[in-house]
C-alpha cells in the first residue's frame, strides 16, 4: 500500500511533546527518562497507535515506546493520542512516548538488556524472496532484538498473513529463539480481555479473518512440539519459495 505523505508532518512530529527527538541521548538511561522506573516495552511499526494507547492505559506499571518510520503515520498517531486525552479530560500519559526512527537503529537507541518486550503487530510481509531480510521477524532483525532485550525478554508477534507466520515459525527457532506460545486463532483461543487489538486487527477480524500470534524468547530450545510440527521448526532451504509460492 502506498502511503500518502502529509505535508509538514516531519515538523509536526519533531515539535510534538509525545515525540522523543534524538533518542540515542537516552541510550542506557531510559529508566531515568520515564517518571517511573518500570519495564520498558517497544512496539516496532506502531501505525496509528491504537494498540499502545490502550495497552499503556491498561498497564500503568510498564513504560512504552512506539517506533514508527513514517512521519505521516506518526502524525496521525500523535493526533489521536492528543484527541483522546483531550476528550477524556486527562493529562498527557507519562508512560507512553513515540520515536520517529528506523528499527535498524535499535542498538544506537537502546543499551543491552534495556528492553523487556518487543511487539511486532501486522508487519509488512515483504512477500518476495529477495526481500526476506526486510521482514521484522528475519534473522537480521532478530540479531538487533537480541542485542537490546533483557535476558528474559520477549517478542510478541501478531499477523493475519499466513505465509509470513509460517515463515516466521521457521525463521525464529532457526535463529536460536524458543517459541513459548503459538496460536493460529488468537481470538478463538485467547480471552478478549487478554488481547489488545490494533486498528488492522479489528478490521481483519471483523471480516472473519483469523489472527495468528507467537511469543518468542531466548530460553533453551523448543518445547512446542505439541503446538507446531517439527517440519515447521526446521526451515527447508527453499522456504521462501514454498511459503510465498507464486509471488514474483
Amino acid at each position: 500500500m502506498r502511503l500518502r505523505h502529509i505535508p509538514g508532518s516531519e515538523e509536526f512530529v519533531r515539535r510534538a511533546s509525545a515525540t522523543v527527538n534524538e533518542p540515542e541521548r537516552y541510550r542506557g538511561k531510559w529508566s531515568a527518562f520515564f517518571r517511573e522506573d518500570a519495564p520498558l516495552a517497544l512496539e516496532i511499526g506502531m501505525g496509528k497507535g491504537r494498540f499502545l494507547r490502550e495497552l499503556s492505559a491498561r498497564e500503568p506499571g510498564w513504560n512504552f515506546l512506539g517506533l514508527e518510520r513514517y512521519a505521516s503515520v506518526l502524525q496521525k498517531a500523535i493526533e489521536r493520542k492528543e484527541r483522546e486525552e483531550r476528550e477524556q479530560g486527562k493529562k498527557e500519559r507519562e508512560n507512553l512516548f513515540f520515536l520517529w526512527e528506523d528499527a535498524k537503529r535499535l542498538t544506537e537507541i537502546f543499551a543491552p538488556g534495556e528492553v523487556a518486550r518487543i511487539y511486532l503487530n501486522f508487519s509488512d510481509p515483504w512477500p518476495k524472496a529477495g526481500h526476506a531480510m526486510r521482514r521484522l521477524t528475519s534473522r537480521e532483525f532478530l540479531k538487533l532484538y537480541d542485542a537490546v532485550l533483557a535476558p528474559e525478554g520477549e517478542i510478541w508477534f501478531k499477523t493475519d498473513n499466513d505465509g509470513l507466520f509460517a515463515w516466521s515459525l521457521e525463521e525464529i527457532p532457526a535463529a536460536g529463539w524458543t517459541l513459548e506460545s503459538v496460536t493460529r486463532d488468537l481470538h478463538g483461543e485467547v480471552a478478549p480481555e487478554d488481547n489488545v487489538m490494533t486498528e488492522y486487527e479489528q478490521k481483519f477480524s471483523s471480516r472473519g479473518q483469523k489472527i495468528s500470534r507467537l511469543i518468542a524468547t531466548r530460553k533453551k530450545l523448543a518445547r512446542l512440539q505439541d503446538q507446531v510440527g517439527q517440519s515447521e521448526i526446521i526451515p527447508p532451504a527453499n522456504c521462501n519459495e514454498r511459503i510465498f509460492e507464486g509471488v514474483d
